[in-house]
């Protein structure tokens, strides 16, 4: 049995989507791969849970913001620092909300948690959009994974097609529907809503953000193709790289007419090495009833991948919810471990 110190950086939607699969999965992950987790600390910006001791992710997760200095675990003022040098490593699963330009606050934790030797499982993008290079030769540098599948899609399988499924093959293209908020807006449009209609019932169903900026203004996608393209097609792309628009301007004139055509507008972002300038892009885009990705609806994800040796391959699912990112970072945990177990035949 490996005993897994987990460190959770970030309480919100996710952070205690987290908590609740540890609970529940903590037996599967025992008895099918060996591995003890241990929720040692959860942290955030005010303080954080940490008994010295493995945390009972029951007692934590269904806490309401207004009880949580009450618990007896709670240390107002925790840092980060404080945990990883008192808690063997282990990894650090990094849930604090995104900031696409300046990397933080997560470029510091995942920054700490490496020098200290710990793994990193990230859901929260920025750290790795501002410093993908240096945060991975970084980590390679330190002898620790740093995991991102919670970042590039989620619950939908990027990452895993592209760099072991489709192992040996070069990645010609890259087609992706990489937002659930905006295929749910999108799909609701079809169905006779309007925008701001279908906005505000994603935001009543905490589909969407309260500010969906990064969601309807594309920078989502674009956040997430870069991940993609860069780890699995070795490109190295910045943000401004990447020519972006979202659906914000989007009318139901524009829906009707490619229905009309049979046609369906799709968010999609595209990675294309064909050319001599590799690009990549997010645009607003009607395709057809032949297309892969045409009837994925919802908060549902999909990405073909286009290769020199395998032809077209499509992943769709992976539809956009808290427990489903807190899945994959479970995954990305589970997997950092991998080669320390074996299934059983």
């Amino acid at each position: 049995m490996t005993p897994v110190n987990l460190v959770l950086m970030g309480m919100g939607n996710v952070g205690r989507a987290f908590i609740h699969l540890v609970g529940e999965k903590s037996g599967l992950c025992r008895e099918r791969y060996g591995l003890n987790l241990c929720l040692k600390a959860v942290l955030k910006t005010n303080g954080g849970f940490f008994a010295g001791r493995p945390l009972d992710p029951g007692d934590i997760a269904g806490l309401p913001a207004s009880e949580l200095a009450k618990h007896p675990a709670w240390k107002p003022g925790l840092h980060l620092d404080d945990v990883l040098k008192s808690v063997n490593p282990g990894v650090l699963v990094e849930c604090t909300p995104t900031n696409l330009h300046t990397g933080q606050p997560g470029l510091s934790h995942i920054t700490r948690a490496l020098k200290k030797k710990w793994h990193v499982a990230a859901a929260s993008k920025g750290a790795l959009v501002v410093n993908f290079k240096g945060l991975n030769a970084f980590a390679r540098k330190q002898g620790v994974s740093l995991k991102y599948s919670g970042a590039a899609a989620a619950a939908l399988p990027t990452l895993d097609v592209g760099l072991f499924s489709l192992a040996g093959t070069e990645i010609l293209r890259i087609e992706g529907i990489l937002t659930g908020v905006t295929n749910y807006i999108l799909t609701r449009m079809e169905e006779s809503f309007s925008f701001q209609e279908a906005l505000k019932e994603a935001q009543a169903k905490g589909i969407a953000e309260p500010d969906p900026s990064l969601d309807v203004d594309g920078w989502d996608s674009a956040a997430k193709i870069l991940l993609i393209a860069n780890s699995v097609a070795g490109m190295s792309f910045s943000l401004k790289d990447i020519r972006r628009e979202g659906i914000r301007n989007v009318t139901p004139e524009d829906i009707q007419k490619a229905g009309k055509e049979g046609k369906s507008l799709k968010l999609l972002a595209r990675f294309d090495r064909r050319k001599d300038e590799p690009k990549a892009e997010v645009c607003l885009t009607a395709i057809e009833n032949t297309h892969p990705l045409f009837s994925v609806s919802g908060t549902n994800k999909g990405i073909v991948f286009f290769t020199d040796t395998m032809g077209q391959v499509t992943v769709t699912g992976g539809k956009s919810d808290p427990r489903g990112t807190a899945a994959a970072l479970l995954k990305d945990i589970i997997n950092i471990y991998r080669q320390e177990w074996s299934p059983c035949l």
